[in-house]
This record gives structure tokens, C-alpha cells and sequence, in this order.
């Protein structure tokens, strides 16, 4: 077995570092604080991220990054989207040896609506990598990390390049499937996030279960429509990365994305919430994006619009729920009907 090189410990990154190590892979698991490096190397524990989970000895953390990436034949990227852009550009500068890059992180950049794989090709020289993929779907890391039965995709432009991936991670506890669709994994694993928040603000109002299978059910629709906009085949979507990660995400309070909803539902503000969860909220984000990206597309979006109201421009939880729901009258299969027919006549 070859070395992999996890860039990122928290929960997720530690998680898919004891996948790997679980087969049998010579895991390096790079931490940006020395003090967690020493934690997981010491104690192997990652309290603050994964607490109560005991990890193999043989994943073995350093807070230097290029000690971590030397001679790895894969390099996994595993940090928030905010911070992708400065690990990469850090990361061209310590490859000697050309990998495979795949990333499991969630989110679109605001401003540039750059995909993560969109960014990571833009900061690494091509030469440096075989090619760039995506893994995602419905996945909590705290499950993972106790092996509980998990299913995710990989998607790459080159799918034997997937396949390589995929055999790296698979298990009988995680299994992996691969899709050609790299757009839409991606954009399903970044905009669930959106939604995610909408269903924790619904829960925090106090509403039910049927709001909250509405709100899943039109922010599929939503994705979708953005999704294929932007070359995406359309059933992706109604997948693991689409679907499945949005059902997992709307009703877990594994989630972060819900959990920071059902604060912001209770009253809470933004910042607050934020500074409470002390981890990474992707949706907040990724919100922002998606926003300014269905203006420039001239996709209608009215959940993104009204959580972006809610985030961005102190509109109370209730009125953007009131909004959502004296919307014009329309017919519900609408929205299908004219994704295939686009889709069909390109």
C-alpha cells in the first residue's frame, strides 16, 4: 500500500484518515495546529473533533506540510473552501512527486462561483497532478469514524482516474461508487448545505415534518435547476450526492448546516451562531455564492433567496417562511418538465 496525505484534521478529514489507515494505507494526516498533531499522534484522539473515537496508531500527523506530502501517490484535501485556495497555493510549492488530488470538501467560492475542483485547478500547476477528484455524498463523519455503514461517490473528467480513487477507499463498512458527473457531485454536495440551514430554521420555528419535507422536496428542485444550468445531468441529483446527501443533511443533528439553522430559527444571529458552533458552517457561505451565481444564471431560487435574506439582510426567520409560502401559484412537476426539456434539446 502507498502513502496517502490527508490535508485537514477535522472531523471529516480525520474520519476519511481512518478509512484509509483501516486499509491498510500508510496515512499521514496533516494539521494545521502542532498541538492537535501532537494529540493524535500521543493519544490518538481527536477530542475536539471527533470525541470518544480511538484512532489507529498508524495515522500519523504533522503540522508540516511538506513532510506530509512527500512521496504520497494520493493527496486528499479535506479543509473548509475558504481555506482551499491558501492550501493550495502552499501545497504547489512542497509536490515533488505527481498524485492524484481528490477533495472532499463542500461549497462554491463566492464572487468567483468557482467549484472546488475549479479553484484547486487554478492554484496547482497540472503538471503537479494526475487529474482532480470529488468525493461526496451522505456522509457524517461521526458515523464513519465508527464504522458504520457509508456510501459516497467519486467523480473525476478521467474515470479510470476515479476508479483509483475509489479503490483506495473502499471497505466493506464505506463503500464507493463512481459517477462521470464531476459538476453535478459537486454542486449537490455544495448546495444541500443551503438548504440544510432552511431545514434547521424550519425546526426551530417549531414547525413540522410536512414543512420540512416541502422545504427538502423544492430544495431538490432548486439544486436541479441550478445544477443543469451549469452543464450538470440532471439526474445526479436524484442520487447519492443529490438527494442523499440532502436527506442526510435536512434531518441530522450530526449536521453543523442544521444545526446552525435551528439556532438562527430559535432567534439567534448570525455571528452568535457562528462563534457557538466553533467549527466551519459551509451553507453560510456557500449561500452568498449561490445567491449571486442564480442572478448571473437567471435561475429562480426563492429558498437560496430567502436564507440569503435571512443571513445577510436581518430578515426575520418567520417573514422569509411567510414569502416562501404566498408565492405565485404554480404547477409542481413545471420545474421537472422544462430540466428534461433543456436537457433533451442541448
Amino acid at each position: 500500500m502507498g502513502k496517502v496525505a490527508v490535508l485537514g484534521a477535522g472531523s471529516w478529514g480525520t474520519a476519511l484518515a481512518l478509512v484509509l489507515a483501516d486499509n491498510g494505507h500508510e496515512v499521514h494526516l496533516w494539521a494545521h495546529r502542532k498541538s492537535l498533531a501532537d494529540e493524535i499522534n500521543q493519544s490518538h484522539t481527536n477530542e475536539k473533533y471527533l470525541q470518544g473515537i480511538e484512532l489507529p496508531s498508524s495515522i500519523v500527523a504533522n503540522d508540516d506540510l511538506k513532510t506530509i506530502v512527500d512521496g504520497a501517490e494520493h493527496i486528499i484535501l479535506v479543509v473548509p473552501t475558504k481555506a482551499m485556495r491558501e492550501v493550495c497555493g502552499q501545497l504547489k510549492h512542497v509536490m515533488k512527486d505527481k498524485a492524484i488530488l481528490t477533495h472532499a470538501s463542500k461549497g462554491i467560492e463566492p464572487g468567483t462561483y468557482k467549484r472546488v475542483s475549479e479553484v484547486i485547478r487554478e492554484e496547482i500547476p497540472s503538471d503537479l497532478y494526475e487529474d482532480v477528484v470529488v468525493l461526496s455524498g451522505p456522509s457524517h463523519a461521526e458515523e464513519v469514524s465508527r464504522r458504520q455503514p457509508t456510501t459516497v461517490t467519486v467523480s473525476a473528467e478521467e474515470l479510470e482516474v476515479a476508479k483509483k480513487v475509489q479503490d483506495v477507499f473502499i471497505n466493506r463498512q464505506f463503500r464507493v461508487y463512481t459517477s462521470p458527473d464531476l459538476v453535478g457531485v459537486e454542486l449537490g454536495g455544495a448546495l444541500k448545505n443551503i438548504i440544510a440551514l432552511g431545514a434547521g430554521i424550519s425546526d426551530g420555528l417549531g414547525y413540522g415534518d410536512n414543512a420540512k419535507a416541502a422545504l427538502i422536496t423544492r430544495g431538490l428542485a432548486e439544486i436541479a435547476r441550478l445544477g443543469t444550468s451549469l452543464g450538470a445531468n440532471p439526474l445526479t441529483f436524484s442520487g447519492l450526492t443529490g438527494v442523499g446527501d440532502l436527506i442526510v443533511t435536512c434531518t441530522s443533528s450530526h449536521s453543523r448546516n442544521w444545526r446552525a439553522g435551528y439556532k438562527l430559527g430559535q432567534g439567534n444571529d448570525l455571528e452568535e451562531v457562528l462563534e457557538q458552533m466553533g467549527m466551519v458552517v459551509e451553507g453560510v457561505r456557500t449561500t452568498k455564492a449561490a445567491y449571486q451565481l442564480a442572478k448571473n444564471q437567471g435561475v429562480e431560487m426563492p429558498i437560496t433567496t430567502g436564507i440569503y435574506r435571512l443571513l445577510f439582510e436581518n430578515e426575520a426567520p418567520r417573514d422569509v417562511v411567510d414569502q416562501l409560502m404566498t408565492r405565485i401559484r404554480r404547477h409542481e412537476m413545471e420545474d421537472l418538465t422544462n430540466i428534461l426539456d433543456e436537457k433533451m434539446n442541448d
